[in-house]
């Protein structure tokens, strides 16, 4: 008999032992109220691994007369495509087919439009899985024929009866009963970080190696974390992860909230992700913290500089540094804002000549240049004098607005006063 992974025996077999995911599958989930319908249209289904994609995939092709067909899309052709298609009106599947296909967004674009007729005519109806947002990379003919519904990590306190179900079954697979001290199962769940496919495989593993005592299998905590380690990291550093830790920093940081600016720094950094972390706190400093505490842009890129010197892990301190200290810092945008302005501007052709006291001649040392007119601001009191220096289609606009922080409103009331305002 082969082997069948312990994750595959204990998939659900209705839509009421599904972990997680009670938004669309609860007593009135519209997933749930659709698959009991029996009118199944064409369906995407996103979020992480191990939160039940192929699970209800399977629970749907028991509810359809259609006979299911799966394709892995990472190594999937068109040549799979056209058997499928070429069953389609026979006696294998009169009324068509239900195809599943896992991982969609491998895909090429060529791939995915050869499911269009098929899915428009009704031969296909096509349920597919992917990792990564639908609507970065599943092609808007596909995505226009489907529904998207979007699967969530499952929550720990979700996960543990699942896990205790999983030790139940793994213990009779191996002629013995399960034992594990306190708050085994309960790490487990909580360390599996919403993939319940982790914690069954988890559990798995333990088992297995776990020391027998008569027909009792005793699984430590110790092994428990040994098992479970770093296996609650959701990271890619190329898809949507890495994007959303990226932005829960900033957003943290940016919102005054030094605990979950250290978290996903945590996060970043854990994943091995050095380099992501020190440009984006580069970034914060710029445009967050800004004019409110200017002193704060070479403090970061120090911060930075040290944290590549060192390397991980002791890069960390630094940067753990870098991120309290602008997460209770003052703020301030106005900066960039008043330079995204300005680029407005610029790319809707509002720029004009430059005016003539502001060009440049290439005999300033003959003192040419201010012969145009140009006053020299240094040869003034405090070192200003008025003149125009926006082009004249310009002239008077405003672009900058003094933050509300102590420091650029001290400069504000500098200003005022040299300028007379």
């Amino acid at each position: 008999m082969s082997y069948r992974p312990l994750a595959d025996q204990i998939r659900p077999e209705n839509l009421d032992q599904v972990v997680g995911q009670r938004h669309i599958l609860g007593e009135k989930g519209l997933l749930r109220r659709i698959i009991e319908g029996g009118d199944v249209p064409n369906l995407i289904f996103y979020g992480p691994s191990g939160t039940g994609k192929t699970t209800v995939a399977n629970l749907i092709a028991k509810r359809t007369n259609r006979p299911l067909r799966r394709l892995n899309a990472t190594t999937a052709s068109i040549a799979d495509i056209k058997d499928i298609v070429g069953d389609i009106g026979t006696m294998l599947a009169p009324q068509g087919v239900l195809l599943y296909l896992d991982e969609i967004q491998y895909f090429n674009k060529k791939q995915q439009q050869s499911l269009l007729e098929f899915m428009e005519n009704g031969g296909i109806t096509l349920i597919a899985s992917t990792t990564e947002n639908p609507y970065f990379y599943v092609y808007n003919a596909v995505l226009s024929r489907s529904t998207v519904f979007e699967f969530k990590p499952v929550e720990a306190a979700q996960v543990l009866p699942a896990v205790e179900r999983a030790f139940s079954l793994m213990a009779q697979r191996l002629g013995g009963r399960a034992q594990w001290e306190p708050g085994v199962a309960e790490h487990i769940a909580a360390a599996c970080g919403g993939d319940v496919r982790k914690a069954v495989n988890a559990v798995e593993l333990l088992l297995q190696a776990a020391p027998r005592q008569g027909d009792v299998l005793t699984v430590t905590l110790e092994d428990a974390r040994m098992a479970a380690q770093r296996s609650a990291m959701r990271y890619d550093r190329a898809g949507d992860d890495h994007y959303d830790i990226l932005s829960a920093l900033q957003k943290s940081i940016r919102g005054s909230d030094p605990d979950a600016a250290c978290h996903y720094l945590a996060r970043l950094l854990e994943a091995g992700d050095l380099i992501s972390a020190c440009r984006r706190l580069m970034v914060i400093a710029c445009e967050d913290v800004g004019l409110a505490y200017p002193q704060i842009i070479p403090i970061v890129k120090a911060c930075v500089d040290a944290a590549n010197m060192l390397g991980l892990p002791e890069a960390r301190i630094p940067l753990g540094d870098a991120a309290v200290l602008m997460a209770t810092a003052p703020k301030s945008n106005s900066a960039h804002l008043a330079l995204d302005a300005a680029l407005a501007d610029v790319r809707r052709g509002r720029t004009g000549d430059y005016p003539r006291h502001l060009q440049n001649r290439h005999a300033d040392s003959a003192g040419l240049e201010r012969e145009q007119g140009y006053l020299y601001p240094h040869d003034f009191p405090n070192h200003w004098v008025e003149q125009q220096y926006l082009p004249d289609a310009l002239a008077g606009t405003r672009y900058y607005t003094y933050g509300e922080n102590k420091a650029e409103q001290a400069a504000r009331r500098y200003w005022e006063e040299i300028k007379g305002r």
